[in-house]
């Protein structure tokens, strides 16, 4: 894997030229929006791109024909296929610079929500990690079919309420708990997976971008990507949000290189869950009288996966 030594300065990323250009129209508060500016700043000045983006939230707010809010080369993408077409591009990519037809580097690089990585698009993820090709997939996780009003997906988090999965008199929400995509992903084998959201200087998300896009060979970023709309919180709270998952160990920031488990992260004092799930809106009905016990099996099975992620870990 190639390394890249140079220390973390916030002042210098800041001022990187943007590759996602103002004029979208994400909502305010959405976590998408700030997966794709801080992953694409960590490109290399004069390394181009290939953008890739599954249909969602994200590509029809930054995607009108013909115009589109990427400074790089930007191809939209179906629901299911995204990790199929950006693999075709590589391998032309490659075929035709080595016929001398281009001499560019470009760097291949597609966003999917949940909903077309988790499930509809995970066969053509599945396809593309295999394979091996040089081209990263980041998952901008927002927990939900978002683009089309907050229906279930695998990501969904256990007992959050949606209009496919409405806690009421008789339903406490989802029933089943999240899948872990990138424990998954890891299992194909490819030289590097990680998991970030945003922390207070986007130092975790950047350098495991950074190190995404500049390894040889396939890598798969997820991201929790917090959706003020679907998860009921005001715009402001979306980096308090961030903070709370990752110190209840919701959300765990770890790599994956080279088949070695690595920790990014762990809390000095792990909070309990109720702190993460209180200020949303799409858990509120857990803490009505008589769903304590709800809370607490959520916390049970936040406490087996983090078990299992720390003997996993060096």
């Amino acid at each position: 894997m190639q390394q890249n030594n140079k220390p973390y300065n916030l002042k210098e990323v800041l001022n990187k030229p943007e590759r996602l250009a103002p004029g979208h129209r994400m909502c305010a508060g959405c976590g998408g929006t700030v997966t794709v500016r801080t992953v694409l700043r960590a490109l290399e000045e004069g390394d181009k791109a290939v953008i890739g983006n599954a249909t969602g939230c994200l590509e029809v707010s930054s995607f009108m024909y013909p115009y589109t809010a990427y400074e790089d080369s930007y191809i939209h993408n179906a629901f299911e296929n995204a990790g199929a077409t950006l693999s075709g591009v590589e391998t032309a990519y490659n075929v035709l610079k080595k016929k001398g037809k281009i001499k560019d580097n470009y760097k291949f690089i597609t966003f999917g929500g949940d909903g077309g990585t988790y499930d509809i698009g995970f066969q053509s993820l599945s396809g593309a990690m295999e394979r091996g090709h040089d081209m990263v997939y980041v998952c901008y996780d927002n927990g939900a079919y978002m683009n089309t009003g907050t229906q279930r997906s695998s990501a969904t988090p256990q007992y959050a309420d949606t209009t496919t999965t409405p806690a009421g008199t008789h339903s406490n929400g989802k029933v089943q708990v999240r899948k872990d995509l990138a424990a998954i992903m890891a299992e194909h084998n490819i030289p590097y997976v990680g998991q970030s959201t945003f922390t207070s200087n986007f130092k975790d998300l950047y350098t495991k971008a950074q190190k995404a896009i500049y390894t040889p060979g396939a890598a798969f970023l997820n991201v929790m990507s917090p959706c003020p709309r679907g998860w009921g919180y005001e715009p402001g709270e979306m980096m308090n949000i961030c903070k709370l998952a990752i110190d209840t160990c919701y959300w765990p920031l770890f790599e994956v290189v080279d088949g070695r488990w690595m920790l990014s992260y762990e809390p000095k004092k792990k909070m309990p869950i109720e702190e993460f799930l209180r200020p949303q809106r799409r858990f509120k009905h857990l803490f009505k009288k008589g769903n304590e016990e709800l809370i607490g099996l959520f916390q049970q099975e936040i406490d087996k996966r983090w078990e299992e992620l720390c003997n996993k870990c060096e």
